[in-house]
């Protein structure tokens, strides 16, 4: 059996015109219709941004791509056609068959002997339906014999290749040629900071404008294209040397977005509609990277820690993504002209971007949901949509926090003398913090589109104000109405009112949660 993405439709992709459809087209003709083509649009958003990564990293493997941030922009502006690589692709002589016995595309067939001892149902291929590559949570016994089309496995496999989390696998290192029987799997370059992609939101934008916006200027080798583990020109760990794997550092873009994360294996089979598909996989130990330099960083968010510390944004299993976009505008603000992606996109003087911003979040080792949200920019706003989505956030911070106080007040005049196993179930009963946070997203990603809009933070951020104190004030009476309505009850109900009311006055609160009074 045999199959290839050059031939086969496997890149789910979304039609341009008033009628969005989703098709699914092969790899020659995604960068000969790019321009035909609205967007990537995969299962999850991870998987989407594999598939973007992977796309880009064929750009350069073309050497199709921009040498300098002048070419990049002129690339970009004058929507340089992208049939080049389409070209490329399709008179490339590399392993592109999935499935081919010696050279499979994506995997590491030195794992094919050990496939029937430590193989298992293809639904271990897939991220979000696999808790820690051996307990599944989603009802998909971990032998599942269930098959899966050829096409979604690719997609799977590329997810793991970028976003697979440091967890155990199914087949033991010293199987794989190592001394030990530990069967860790390494943490894969974007499973642990926010991926952000710029997605062009003019008009008429399209899936070549996406490629070309993302695509960073390359003056060197781009590198080797990682189409298999086995093939010429690569560095690869071999599993054959005692002692711990030397990372290495990839050679270029191109061997970047192509990096194998993962050692996996694919059994193909029959579908019963006569099309390919996988019935069994194992998944073991793949390549190691060094810490990445900043040229391989090119979308990546710093913030300073309270400690002093420089860090990678990551996904937090307690703050949104919207609650820490002050630091992504922040990236955007103190750029580097043409130097990394925000420095590029700040270039597109009179054109709209959305920075999309995804993230893979996993607690305890496993994983739990993937993240995704946008943030509108426009060159030339930078300063105030930094400032807004600051200030936004502050003024989030601070009315969860009196929220929170209000809910102490409120429990002490209801409970005045409660078990201290008690405490915290009375005080989740009065705090609206939970209704707070939810409605304020909607508020805050307003905020940033009237900011982008007209660049009037000052005049957004008022109405953000008074409409979260408003959103305060109904999360807070939400939680009141358990209350008695006499005695106690109406005690509790004036004083939380009251408190609540004070507190969005007070001289430390932001200006804009007051009243005029209060102002």
């Amino acid at each position: 059996m045999r199959w290839e993405p050059r031939a086969q439709a496997c890149i789910p992709v979304l039609t341009t015109g008033p009628d969005l459809q989703r098709v699914k087209v092969n790899l020659v003709d995604v960068f000969r219709r790019a321009d035909e083509l609205t967007a990537v649009c995969g299962d999850t958003p991870g998987e989407t941004a594999a598939l973007i990564d992977w796309l880009i990293g064929l750009i350069h493997a073309a050497d199709q791509h921009p040498e300098t941030s002048d070419e990049w922009l002129s690339w970009v502006t004058d929507r340089t056609p992208l049939n080049r690589v389409a070209d490329w692709i399709a008179s490339h002589s590399g392993c592109w068959d999935l499935f081919d016995p010696e050279r499979p595309l994506g995997q590491n067939p030195a794992l094919r002997p050990h496939l029937d001892d430590y193989g298992v149902g293809p639904a271990q291929l897939f991220l979000e339906r696999v808790g820690d590559y051996n307990q599944f949570f989603n009802l998909h016994h971990l032998h599942h014999p269930e098959p899966v089309p050829a096409d979604a496995a690719w997609r799977a496999m590329l997810t793991q290749h970028a976003y697979g989390i440091g967890m155990r696998g199914r087949i033991k290192a010293k199987d794989m040629g190592l001394p030990g029987t530990f069967t860790n799997l390494g943490t894969n370059r974007l499973a642990t900071r926010l991926k952000v992609v710029a997605r062009p939101a003019w008009p008429g934008a399209t899936l070549g404008d996406l490629l070309r916006v993302n695509t960073a200027p390359w003056a060197h080798e781009p590198g080797p294209l990682n189409l298999t583990w086995n093939q010429e020109r690569s560095r690869r760990r071999d599993f054959t040397r005692p002692g711990p794997q030397q990372a290495r550092t990839p050679q270029g873009p191109a061997d970047l977005h192509t990096v194998l994360g993962r050692s996996i294996v694919l059994r193909p089979t029959v579908l019963p509609d006569g099309s390919v598909g996988v019935d069994r996989v194992l998944i073991g130990a793949g390549e190691t990277l060094a810490e990445l330099p900043a040229m391989y960083l090119q979308d990546a968010v710093t913030f300073e820690t309270p400690g002093g510390k420089r860090t990678l944004l990551k996904p937090s299993p307690t703050r949104e993504l919207w609650r820490e976009s002050h630091a992504l505008y922040a990236a955007v603000a103190e750029r580097d002209k043409g130097i990394d992606l925000y420095g590029r996109v700040a270039m597109l003087h009179g054109r709209r971007v959305h920075l999309w911003a995804i993230g893979l979040l996993a607690t305890q080792g496993k994983l739990t949901t993937w993240l995704s949200d946008e943030f509108p920019y426009v060159p030339g706003r930078e300063t105030q949509l930094s400032h807004a989505a600051e200030q936004g956030s502050s003024i989030c911070e601070y009315t969860a926090r009196s929220l929170y106080l209000v809910a102490e007040a409120t429990r002490e005049i209801a409970y005045p003398n409660p078990k201290p196993d008690d405490k915290a179930a009375q005080l989740a009963r009065f705090n609206g913090e939970p209704e707070m946070w939810a409605g304020a997203g909607d508020l805050f990603h307003h905020l940033l589109d009237q900011v982008a809009d007209t660049g009037a933070a000052t005049e957004a951020l008022a109405t953000f104000g008074r409409d979260t104190r408003a959103l305060a004030i109904t999360s807070l009476d939400g939680r009141l109405t358990s209350l008695p309505p006499g005695g106690t009850g109406l005690q509790a109900r004036v004083t939380a009112r009251a408190r609540l009311r004070a507190l969005l006055g007070h001289s430390k609160a932001p200006v804009q949660l007051k009243e005029p009074a209060d102002a």
